[in-house]
């Protein structure tokens, strides 16, 4: 039986699943927006809305705790900058995941996860800015 369990394994060891949430959670932050298997996605999405809270907590300690997860500090800066700020009267739910289809080569269910207030044409905008 299978009660208690939580998370997926993902075929990973453990310090690769590690290491692949953060490197996932900085590219989220960065982007506002990345396309993943759905799997990973909902894994994703706990951890992403951790790191969303503390950077709306703000305080130094709080700061540090991002620091030790998310890889670039520059990131951390913009989490606890303007995404805080955008989620500041959000109580939860700073994610969504879309689903997108199947990926060619191995037919694995596609998603998109995102924060919640990204817009398409701003992103646009001020990446050819």
């Amino acid at each position: 039986m299978r009660h208690r369990y939580s998370g997926r394994k993902l075929g990973r060891t453990s310090s690769h699943r590690d290491a692949m949430f953060r490197n996932m959670v900085t590219s989220l932050f960065e982007h506002e927006r990345i396309v993943t298997t759905k799997e990973k996605a909902k894994e994703l999405r706990p951890i992403a809305e951790k790191m969303i809270t503390l950077g709306k907590r703000g305080d130094l300690h709080a700061r540090r705790q991002a620091l030790s997860y998310v890889r670039c500090a520059g990131v951390v800066h913009k989490l606890f900058g303007e995404i805080a700020e955008q989620f500041a009267d959000r109580k939860g739910g700073y994610t969504r995941i879309i689903q997108t289809g199947v990926r060619r080569g191995d037919n694995a269910s596609m998603a998109i996860i995102e924060l919640v207030g990204y817009d398409e044409t701003v992103a646009a905008a001020t990446t050819e800015a």
